[in-house]
């Protein structure tokens, strides 16, 4: 008799602790689930705010290339009509003055073929 009044002690600490332990992993899992859930909502509402700002971020980078691209079509254009224009200018000069823009050309050609000559002379002497 005296041995079942020993052992009915430890077997009640032994239920009791194992009560304990079981009370402490759901209620860890219970904190657990409740962060994990916590950040869900907060990683949901971060994606929902930064969807827009992207929005607007690629919309903005879309708009500055656009630009680009029309400033670089505007520029060539603008080059096009100047070269042109020093093409018809140029032509009408000739056509109104032709010994002097023969005189002029040749010129041009000598002082050429001078330079020419100079540079290709020093590196020979190199």
């Amino acid at each position: 008799m005296f041995a079942n009044n020993t052992l009915a002690p430890s077997h009640n600490l032994a239920d009791q602790a194992a009560q304990s332990a079981d009370n402490a992993i759901r209620s860890t899992q219970r904190v657990t689930n409740d962060a994990l859930d916590s950040l869900a909502g907060s990683v949901q509402g971060i994606r929902q705010q930064a969807a827009p700002m992207l929005d607007r971020a690629s919309e903005h980078a879309s708009a500055l290339a656009q630009r680009g691209v029309d400033g670089v079509r505007d520029a060539s254009h603008h080059m096009q009509e100047r070269f042109q224009n020093a093409s018809n200018s140029t032509v009408g000069y000739i056509k109104d003055e032709p010994v002097k823009a023969m005189l002029i050309a040749a010129a041009t050609g000598a002082a050429l073929m001078a330079m020419i000559s100079l540079v290709s002379h020093s590196r020979a002497r190199n």
